[in-house]
């Protein structure tokens, strides 16, 4: 699997420049570190540059930890980690970032991907523009070039550094004939009709937060940005393409124009709230449930072609730990989305480290809740390391004097002795998936309970649109790691895990009542367990 870009990596918690103001300042204020005092949840903070994330550490009642400090129970840093990082944390901990996700967050991996997964599945992924990576697809853009050509047909490109952001080295053209054919770049159709407001281009920043790739939940956060141009679009010509601020959406480009209004109202300015947009788009008889489904169904898509690498690199760095386990990474990614005339959603590209800058009144309100949200859902709990050390005394208990392990069976031995083997394999799996199922449980409640403005849409409710996501899933491990393909497809056809806990309890008390006929004891009538005993059978047959 290809590594993780190394631009911008971080081992461990590096001190910034924390000198940083912010330049809309709340009302909150800072509370001063105090002396930790014992079960107090900690956090780390050296390894970010931004302002709200201290202020919302401290909203939370962390208690923030010197810089040094690699015990914390949560740990920030704006760069991507090293996955030696991730491997090194202990289960109590969490850190917000996870070892692959380079794979959709770097330009020239996105396109790569999905261009991967479009030839898997057309129809699903029409929500990417048609793009180029150079210098590997320089060919085949101008071949594409002369066939427009023939038809007599002309189109805008918008030509991107590889790995580049926050705007630079962006620029339009609609001669392909001139573009260098050894740069790093990423060259992609130009969506000339895009949906304007007031005159104005504008894209979306959509806010997502992944709290586990095994399995995989994604929340959406159910506000955001609109970034609008600061010049009123007309389609691009050839008079027109340099002018950058009409074509391109980015605030760290328009920011820079006369013409950026930095207005505190919700409704004005050059910069808005989703939820101000979606009341506009709601008051204009546009369907926002609709919108809020194609975004949705576009975000978990984009992350379906990540979770092959995503789990992988997770899987690598943290051995031996039951598929879900706690997950000690999460991230708060940043979609940047337009949306073209019809209402349909473009997937531009994706943040790993989105800016939680506060330039303006309306940064701060939707960041702040983005990020409290988050840490909220995440469910920190003063007790996590104390559980956490006492489980790790109690594993090398088990190890030690090889207390609950299941004797190995021995060459010769009788059909008595391997029905009573394979029974207590049996109960040891059920054992573990019910207690799978419980912290699930009660992990599902945490989250209803403190979904604040976030959204689970993954998993979804709906059992067809899960089936369909799954079975895109299927794709993406078949396209990706295709070695690994036939073990996830195992995995999620493993009968055990659509099972609810009253199943599982069956399935554990017809065990008992067969491992007490082998042993010889009179067996009290527990009612009808026949088709129970027949499913158990059929479903440990082969193990």
């Amino acid at each position: 699997m290809p590594s993780l870009p190394q631009e911008g990596v971080i081992q461990g918690p590096c001190p910034l420049d924390l000198n940083t103001e912010l330049p809309y300042q709340s009302t909150m204020k800072r509370k001063v570190r105090k002396k930790k005092k014992k079960g107090t949840i900690t956090a780390n903070v050296a390894g970010t540059k931004f302002e709200i994330v201290r202020l919302v550490i401290d909203e939370m009642g962390f208690m923030k930890t010197p810089d040094e400090d690699e015990t914390s129970n949560l740990i920030w840093c704006d760069s991507a980690v090293q996955q030696e990082k991730i491997s090194e944390l202990q289960n109590y901990q969490r850190i917000n970032h996870f070892p692959g996700m380079g794979e959709i967050c770097r330009k020239d991996f996105l396109a790569r991907n999905m261009t991967k997964m479009i030839k898997s599945r057309p129809l699903d992924y029409t929500f990417v523009p048609r793009t180029w990576i150079f210098p590997a697809e320089y060919t085949q853009f101008q071949n594409y070039v002369k066939e427009l050509k023939k038809k007599r047909k002309q189109k805008t490109f918008i030509v991107k550094p590889a790995n580049g952001a926050m705007g630079h080295g962006i620029s339009l053209i609609r001669n392909g004939d001139k573009l260098p054919s050894q740069d790093h770049l990423i060259v992609q159709e130009y969506i000339e009709k895009p949906f304007l407001m007031e005159g104005y281009k504008f894209d979306l920043r959509i806010y997502i937060l992944v709290t586990s790739c095994d399995p995989l939940k994604i929340f959406l956060y159910h506000d955001g940005l609109v970034r609008m141009g600061t010049e009123k679009y007309i389609p691009p010509n050839e008079s027109n393409l340099t002018q950058l601020y009409m074509h391109l959406t980015n605030y760290s480009v328009n920011k820079h124009n006369e013409h950026f209004e930095r207005d505190e109202t919700e409704n004005k300015g050059s910069k808005r709230s989703i939820k101000w947009f979606t009341e506009f788009l709601q008051a204009n008889q546009h369907d926002v449930a609709k919108f809020w489904s194609d975004i949705s169904e576009l975000v978990v898509k984009t992350l379906i072609v990540a979770e092959p690498h995503v789990l992988h690199a997770y899987r690598m760095c943290r051995p031996g730990q039951p598929p879900g386990s706690e997950s000690v990474c999460f991230e708060v990614l940043g979609f940047d989305i337009l949306l073209d005339r019809k209402l349909k959603p473009w997937l531009l590209e994706i943040n790993r480290a989105p800016s939680f800058g506060t330039d303006q009144k309306i940064d701060y309100d939707v960041k702040r809740g983005v990020l409290l949200n988050a840490l909220k859902l995440l469910n920190i709990r003063t007790s996590d390391k104390r559980r956490n050390l006492a489980k790790q005394k109690a594993e090398a208990q088990r190890r030690l004097y090889g207390q609950n392990s299941i004797k190995r069976l021995l060459p010769g031995s009788s059909d008595w002795e391997q029905q009573r083997h394979q029974l207590e394999r049996r109960k040891e799996e059920l054992k573990e998936r019910l207690a799978q199922v419980r912290k699930q449980i009660s992990r599902e409640e945490h989250e209803n309970r403190h979904m604040g403005n976030y959204r689970r849409i993954y998993p979804p409710e709906d059992k067809a649109l899960l089936e369909k996501y799954e079975n895109l899933l299927a794709v993406a491990f078949q396209t990706f790691l295709s070695g690994r393909a036939a073990s996830f497809q195992r995995e999620l056809n493993n009968p055990l895990k659509r099972m609810k806990e009253e199943d599982i309890l069956d399935l554990l008390e017809q065990c008992e009542i067969d491992d007490e006929k082998l042993m010889g004891k009179t067996t009290k009538t527990r009612g009808p367990k026949g088709r129970i005993t027949h499913y158990v059978v059929k479903l440990f047959k082969n193990t």
